[in-house]
């Protein structure tokens, strides 16, 4: 077994979205994923580090026709067992040979930058989410942020000072795991160089979760009014420039920069 595979045997992803702070998540980003799907549409959708298909499934429940790719043993068995429509197999985000050219109308990334440590692994994803992409297609990728890994592993939970002496966290403040761990945390700069060496153009980037993990005990006290008040709330800021970065997920939504410049 794997170290990914041993992370997701005793890590419960099934439930990570299904909590206050991942419902915010989710419902910003199952938002912004039908805001690129047309209506009364039957798209072809490929979900690349679906976990256990909290995406794919409501995605093919609607009528899509959904693929899904992962590479967690533990989280592509719980996605089976849901006995979905849902296309699952078990593969790398950066080796989608086995998926054709220009076949899909909308792609998902939110797993894989997560857990792909070095910028060259990071860019053959995008790449092959590119390629699989129709030219008018439409890419959705997700990352998580350095900052929100400096603030709360690094101040709020006190491995500040032991992970700059071991080099993981730079003197300015840059997270930078080595190759062996699980997770990478990057900033704005860091995607924007992965768009432009991947031909992608942006068509927006959100906070796909604002403060909601900074604030989970504070979420978990609110009435479902106020609930309801911090998630309109959350969808009225997220794509404020001054916020996206600071929370702990960012989306990305991108197009292939061929496609951008014949049609524009």
């Amino acid at each position: 077994m794997g170290k990914l595979d041993e992370y997701y045997n005793k890590f419960n992803e099934d439930k990570r979205l299904t909590r206050r702070h991942g419902i915010v998540e989710y419902q910003t980003s199952m938002k912004y994923i039908h805001d690129y799907i047309p209506e009364g549409s039957r798209l072809k959708i490929i979900d690349i580090g679906a976990g256990t298909g909290r995406y794919s499934i409501p995605l093919s429940k609607e009528g899509h026709e959904v693929t899904a790719v992962e590479p967690a043993a533990p989280n592509l068995g719980k996605l089976k067992a849901k006995k979905s429509d849902v296309r699952a197999f078990r593969g790398s985000a950066v080796d989608l040979k086995k998926f054709p050219d220009n076949t899909y109308d909308l792609t998902i990334l939110f797993g894989p930058m997560y857990h792909l440590i070095s910028h060259e692994d990071k860019l053959k994803a995008l790449k092959e989410a590119g390629r699989i992409t129709k030219p008018d297609g439409v890419i959705f990728v997700a990352y998580c942020m350095n900052e929100y890994s400096v603030l709360t592993y690094g101040f709020k939970e006190h491995h500040l000072l032991e992970c700059m002496d071991s080099g993981r966290i730079s003197p300015d403040f840059l997270c930078t795991p080595e190759k062996d761990e699980l997770y990478d945390y990057v900033r704005m700069e860091e995607i924007d160089r992965l768009n432009r060496e991947a031909g992608l153009v942006r068509l927006k980037i959100i906070s796909a979760d604002g403060p909601a993990n900074y604030m989970r005990t504070v979420l978990n006290s609110l009435s479902e009014e106020e609930f309801r008040l911090f998630l309109q709330y959350h969808l009225s800021t997220c794509e404020r420039p001054e916020l996206v970065g600071a929370g702990a997920h960012t989306v990305d939504i991108l197009r292939k920069e061929d496609f951008l410049s014949i049609s524009g």
